[in-house]
């Protein structure tokens, strides 16, 4: 059962304007895509149209449920429906949402709020596996694990090259946050220097670089957020702050979540993510034929950066430049090592790619900007 917590408040401010979604959606508004989101479920609400249960690795419901509002939230800012009351839509509200709880730090009893914590990388293996078995053309992914040390996550790599190789699925995942209590230790070195050899924290599913689009979060003047994760794996960056979307209630738009105690801003690489997600399936709607890898590269290739950084990769999402008709260059190359290749069904250890690293400990990411520190399992956990 779901802990009880308040609701947030209503906000009628757009915070997908800089997009400029209209202009998007006189080329695509994702009509036939299946965007799986794999979170901690997707509530049944009246602007998420075309809401498909698509199972639950939490409890016994069909993933049509949420004790946190984050999968709401992100499936919101992927789909939802425009309502001419407030202005707010999702990048993609003809596509339709394949909603799967995959973990959850506030399903438990009512008179124990945030003390269960469920989820880990072999049930997000195994919800990858499921989006893409039925049918998900773009599966967002805005749960992280991070640690000092390589990530027992075999199963994860072999089911996301299951999902992109096998079942052409794109996939979209969040770089995560760091600089808040319960979130990625920073990395070290930082900036320029960072690369596959001197990175010194692992984040996974990130790091299966050959197979997700991860994205960063940006401010408002395209620089990178305070607690935005760098890596070598960051692919691009898209708005991550001050966003709004979807109340759980069913009626009212969020601009915080709320949680135990306080209600946190909806702002982090879990709110970036699903904007690219949103942007991929405007693409795959309106360029059926290219697979999902053509898609990833076209959506990095066009963001506005000047060159890759590892704080916002190949830069800013231009969705008006992935769309257009004119042929787009070839991604911006980056001159670091790359994941090693995971053949689907093998265990996927990605042995050597962190020779930097110390320790072996791993770090879930709790809701700790917007709930404090959870009791958890060690694996994902959804991230602001």
């Amino acid at each position: 059962m779901c802990a009880v917590s308040p609701p947030a408040e209503a906000s009628d401010a757009d915070p997908l304007a800089a997009l400029d979604l209209p202009a998007l959606w006189r080329f695509s508004r994702g009509a036939g895509q299946k965007v799986a989101v794999i979170d901690t479920g997707v509530a049944r609400h009246r602007r998420l149209r075309a809401l498909v249960p698509g199972g639950d690795f939490v409890s016994t419901g069909d993933g049509a449920q949420d004790c946190d509002g984050h999968g709401t939230v992100v499936a919101g800012i992927i789909a939802a429906a425009t309502d001419p009351g407030d202005g707010f839509s999702g990048v993609a509200p003809d596509a339709s949402v394949i909603a799967i709880r995959q973990t959850s730090v506030k399903f438990g009893p009512a008179d124990t709020p945030g003390e269960v914590g469920v989820g880990d990388v072999d049930t997000l293996a195994a919800a990858v596996r499921a989006a893409a078995d039925q049918g998900a053309t773009v599966i967002n992914i805005s749960t992280v694990a991070c640690g000092v040390g390589p990530v027992a996550d075999g199963a994860l790599g072999a089911a996301l090259a299951y999902a992109v190789d096998v079942k052409d699925a794109v996939v979209v995942t969040a770089a995560g946050n760091t600089g808040g209590l319960g979130q990625c230790p920073a990395q070290v070195p930082t900036g320029a220097r960072l690369s596959w050899d001197t990175v010194t924290v692992a984040v996974s599913p990130a790091w299966y670089d050959d197979y997700v689009l991860t994205v960063a979060s940006a401010a408002a003047d395209g620089t990178p957020s305070v607690f935005t994760m760098p890596g070598p794996w960051v692919d691009v960056a898209a708005p991550g702050e001050g966003l709004t979307s979807l109340n759980l209630d069913g009626n009212t738009l969020a601009d915080s979540v709320a949680g135990v105690g306080a209600d946190a801003p909806i702002s982090g690489t879990s709110y970036a993510a699903p904007v690219v997600a949103g942007v991929a399936a405007l693409l795959r709607a309106r360029y059926p034929e290219l697979t999902a890898r053509q898609v990833m590269a076209r959506i990095e290739s066009t963001a506005g950066g000047s060159g890759w950084t590892p704080a916002l990769g190949a830069g800013l999402i231009d969705p008006l430049a992935a769309l257009a008709p004119e042929t787009v260059a070839a991604p911006p190359s980056q001159t670091t090592a790359q994941p090693i290749p995971v053949t689907p069904g093998a265990v996927a250890a990605p042995d050597g790619r962190f020779v930097a690293l110390l320790g072996t400990a791993v770090c879930a990411l709790a809701l700790a900007a917007m709930w404090g520190l959870n009791r958890w399992r060690a694996g994902p956990r959804p991230i602001g």
